[in-house]
């Protein structure tokens, strides 16, 4: 059985909101399990360094691994997380957020990225989830979204349109009061745009199809930006292989 699947024995677990080390721990164990999965599930020291990573991160983190085992304490009382590969063996840690949120892969992808990432716009969130999970486009991303925002998990914090931002709902009370606020005062894209002028008629009717373009480059760029923190996140795991690997023994020659 794939380790990532959900398990259909498993009775389904309601989410509440969690806190921010929590939250990373979540995203880090989503983002390997889809990336990775060879990997998967994860050890601590791998799951550490992944949280400390500073390729596609926001805020970037230093957590300790006291800090780690707590929250993987936590995770676990809530029936997010549980630990396999015990008794003696090295203890390994996955996630159940399948049943946990009630969501289906695609879905799942974009609940990881807004968890390591924070809010973000829709351009940017589909070229990052898309490194998980197929989502060609913003049409594609955009049912995704309202499923999730139907089952309470995702929040509007922009007007819907261009530049339409998201966030995830795990977020503790005086977080999400906190980043609702900060949103609040930015200008929505129709107030900051330039007062419409009266145009032609072929201009005017050609303007949908602009601003499609426009999403579909910024989704792009995103996607190039996800592609590089990818690249960056495996050479930092490389880095973190070799300061661990036992030091070779030398030859001797007789």
């Amino acid at each position: 059985m794939d380790p990532e699947l959900p398990n259909p024995l498993t009775p389904e677990r309601r989410w509440h909101p969690v806190a921010a080390t929590d939250r990373r721990v979540l995203g880090v164990l989503v983002e390997k399990a889809k990336t990775t999965p060879d990997a998967y599930p994860l050890s601590l020291n791998a799951l550490l360094s992944g949280c400390n990573q500073k390729s596609n991160r926001q805020p970037l983190l230093q957590l300790s691994e006291e800090d780690a085992s707590q929250s993987l304490t936590r995770l676990r009382e809530a029936g997010a997380v549980a630990e396999v590969q015990g008794s003696g063996r090295v203890s390994r840690y996955r996630h159940y957020l399948y049943e946990w949120l009630g969501v289906d892969k695609v879905e799942l992808a974009v609940m990881a990225e807004l968890l390591l990432r924070g809010a973000q716009t829709e351009g940017e969130l589909r070229g990052r989830a898309a490194r998980m999970e197929p989502i060609a486009d913003l049409n594609a991303l955009r049912p995704v979204l309202a499923s999730l925002k139907a089952k309470g998990l995702v929040v509007a914090l922009s007007p819907e349109g261009r530049g339409h931002v998201v966030a995830h709902a795990l977020y503790e009370p005086q977080e999400f009061e906190e980043l609702r606020g900060a949103h609040a005062g930015a200008p929505s894209p129709a107030a900051s745009a330039a007062p419409e002028r009266t145009a032609p008629g072929p201009a005017r009717a050609a303007a949908p199809e602009l601003r499609q373009q426009l999403e579909e480059h910024t989704a792009l760029i995103a996607q190039l930006r996800s592609d590089l923190d990818a690249l960056a996140a495996r050479v930092d795991e490389h880095m973190q292989g070799l300061k661990h690997a036992p030091p070779e023994r030398p030859i001797h020659r007789f």
